[in-house]
C-alpha cells in the first residue's frame, strides 16, 4: 500500500464540545464537520496533561506524563523518547512544521551554558524541519504585517490583542495557512522533497487566548447568546480555591464580560475552521484529497468559565476533553462514524505509525485507533480516560530542590481517571475526590460511598501499574535476544 500524505493538525486549547457536529448549540464549524463526515470523530477524546508543553509531550511521544515527566512549560523532553517526527523520518518522510511544538531541549545535549535553548521551552521537536517557526514572539507574522501591510506592532501580545481591528486576511491563522499552502503547492509539484509523499504538521495557535477573534469573526457571535458556563460547586478542593483567587485564572463574575469572552473564543474557533476549509479545498483541487491522511486534535482544552475558571488547569474535564478527528481515505467503510469509547492523545502516535507503515514504538502507552477507522471494535479497550496536572513550577522559586529530604514539589500533582459514571482525582499529598457524574455531569456532586471510592482508587492504581515504562521489558538477553527488540539508541547530537 502506497504511503499516504499526512496532514497532522493541532488547534491549541480547543474544547471537545466546541463543534457543531458534536451538538454545540452556538458555535459553527462546517469544515471540521465535513472532515468528521469523511472520517471518524472521537467523541470522548482526551488530552493527557496541561498546559502546552506537557500536553504536547504526551501527544508527540504517545506516553503519559508519569512516563515522559514533562510537567511544565520549561520541563525538558528527555531525548531518549521516540517521537512523531522521528517516526515519520523512519517511514521515509521529511516532516515539515508550520507553527510550534513547545518542546524544550534535553540540557544534556547542550555543552554551552550560554546556549539560548536553555532559556526557552519553545524548542522544535527533534526530527521536524521548521519551515515556519511561530514561537511566542510570532516574529515572522509580525514582520510580514509590517513589511507587506504597514502594520507595526510592539509585541506579540499587542499583535494578537488587536486582531479584531484588522481584516481576517492579516490574521495569524491566515498567515500560517498561506505559508502551508505555498509549501503544499511545491510539494505537490515536486513530489515533496524526497520524491514521495509529504508529511506536514500545522500547529495553529488559535483558539488559544488572548480572547480576540480576527476580523469579522470578532462579531460573529452575540455575547448574550453564547450560553453560561458551569458554576463552581460549594465543596471545593484547595487547588480550586487557590485558582479562584488568582485574577488571571478566575472567570469574571459579570455575565456580560463572560459572554464577551465566550463570543471571542467561538469566533476564534470559526475562523480557524475557515482556514481548514481552505486546506480541504486545496487538497481536493490538487487531486490529493484521496491520498492524504488528516488528523486533527488539540494539546488541551479551555475552562471558558466552567467551575469559575479560565484557561487550562486542575482536574476538571473542560481542560482536557478535546476534539479528535481522523480521516484515512483508504478506510471508507467507517467514514462518518462517531466513536463513543474513551480515546486519548497518547493513541495518536500509535495510530499514525500504523497508517504510514512503521512499527509502534515500545514506549507508547496508547493504542492504535485503526480498528475504529475500519469500522470494527478492538479486541480490548480502556474503560476510562486518564490525565494529569502538575503545578510544581509555581513552587520552584521558593523551594531548594537540591535537598533530597524535601519532597514538597512532589505533592503538587494530581491524576484523574474519568469513566462513564465517575471521575476519581488523586492528589500528590494522598487526598482524593470522587465525582458522581451519572447523577451530576457538572462535576459538583461527590461520591460518599467508601466502597465506590475504594474501587476507583484501585482502578487508578491498576492504570499506573499497567503503564510503567516498557521500552526494555519485552526483551530478554537470551538465545541472541528474545521478544520485542527495543528501538536503536539514537546518536545524540547538537
Amino acid at each position: 500500500m502506497r504511503r499516504p500524505n499526512v496532514l497532522f493538525i493541532t488547534l491549541d486549547q480547543f474544547r471537545g464540545d466546541a463543534l457543531s457536529c458534536a451538538g454545540h448549540p452556538v458555535v459553527r464549524t462546517p469544515n471540521l464537520d465535513a472532515l468528521a463526515s469523511a472520517g471518524v470523530r472521537l467523541a470522548r477524546h482526551y488530552s493527557q496533561a496541561a498546559p502546552c508543553s506537557p500536553g504536547r509531550a504526551a501527544l508527540y511521544t504517545g506516553t503519559y506524563q508519569m512516563t515522559n515527566r514533562v510537567v511544565a512549560n520549561g520541563t525538558p523532553l528527555d531525548d531518549r523518547f521516540d517521537n512523531l517526527a522521528r517516526v515519520a523520518r523512519r517511514a521515509g518522510y521529511e516532516p515539515a512544521l508550520f507553527g510550534y511544538t513547545d518542546q524544550g531541549v534535553d540540557p544534556r545535549l547542550v555543552d554551552d551554558p550560554a546556549d539560548p535553548r536553555l532559556s526557552t521551552y519553545e524548542g522544535v521537536l527533534p526530527g521536524f524541519d521548521a519551515v515556519l517557526d511561530l514561537r511566542e514572539d510570532v516574529h515572522e507574522w509580525r514582520h510580514w504585517m509590517a513589511v507587506e501591510h504597514g502594520v507595526d506592532t510592539r509585541s506579540a501580545r499587542q499583535a494578537l490583542c488587536s486582531e479584531d481591528r484588522r481584516p481576517t486576511a492579516l490574521s495569524i491563522s491566515t498567515f500560517l495557512t498561506d505559508r502551508l499552502l505555498d509549501w503544499l503547492r511545491e510539494a505537490q509539484e515536486t513530489g515533496a522533497t524526497t520524491g514521495g509523499p509529504w508529511f506536514a504538521h500545522a500547529s495553529y495557535l488559535r483558539p488559544h487566548p488572548p480572547f480576540v477573534a480576527a476580523g469579522d469573526f470578532a462579531t460573529m457571535y452575540d455575547p448574550m447568546q453564547c450560553g453560561e458556563p458551569i458554576a463552581p460547586g460549594a465543596d471545593r478542593d484547595p487547588l480550586h480555591e487557590l485558582a479562584l483567587q488568582v485574577p488571571s485564572l478566575a472567570a469574571p463574575s459579570d455575565p456580560a464580560a463572560m459572554g464577551a469572552i465566550r463570543a471571542q473564543y467561538f469566533g476564534m474557533i470559526s475562523e480557524v475552521d475557515a482556514q481548514l476549509g481552505r486546506l480541504w479545498a486545496f487538497l481536493r483541487d490538487a487531486g490529493a484529497w484521496n491520498d492524504t491522511v488528516v488528523v486533527v486534535t488539540s494539546d488541551h482544552g479551555e475552562q471558558l468559565g466552567d467551575q469559575g475558571l479560565l484557561h487550562k488547569l486542575g482536574h476538571f474535564e473542560s481542560s482536557y476533553h478535546v476534539l479528535g478527528i481522523v480521516r484515512d481515505p483508504r478506510r471508507a467503510q467507517a467514514h462518518g462514524a462517531v466513536v463513543e469509547r474513551f480515546t486519548e492523545n497518547v493513541d495518536v502516535l500509535p495510530t499514525l505509525c500504523e497508517l504510514i507503515g512503521v512499527a509502534v514504538p515500545g514506549q507508547c502507552d496508547g493504542f492504535p485507533l485503526t480498528p475504529f477507522l475500519d469500522g470494527k471494535q478492538p479486541p480490548a479497550w480502556r474503560h476510562a480516560a486518564h490525565y494529569e496536572f502538575d503545578w510544581r513550577h509555581l513552587l520552584l522559586a521558593g523551594i531548594a530542590v537540591d535537598d533530597p529530604w524535601d519532597r514538597r514539589l512532589d505533592d503538587a500533582h494530581l491524576a484523574v481517571r474519568r469513566s462513564a459514571d465517575r471521575a476519581f482525582v488523586h492528589f500528590g499529598d494522598g487526598s482524593t475526590r470522587c465525582y458522581d457524574l451519572a447523577a451530576d455531569p457538572t462535576w459538583r456532586t461527590l461520591v460518599t460511598d467508601p466502597s465506590i471510592v475504594l474501587a476507583e482508587a484501585t482502578a487508578m492504581l491498576d492504570w499506573r501499574a499497567r503503564n510503567l515504562d516498557r521500552t526494555m521489558t519485552g526483551f530478554l538477553l537470551r538465545d541472541g535476544g528474545v521478544g520485542r527488540r527495543p528501538e536503536p539508541v539514537r546518536q545524540r547530537s547538537m
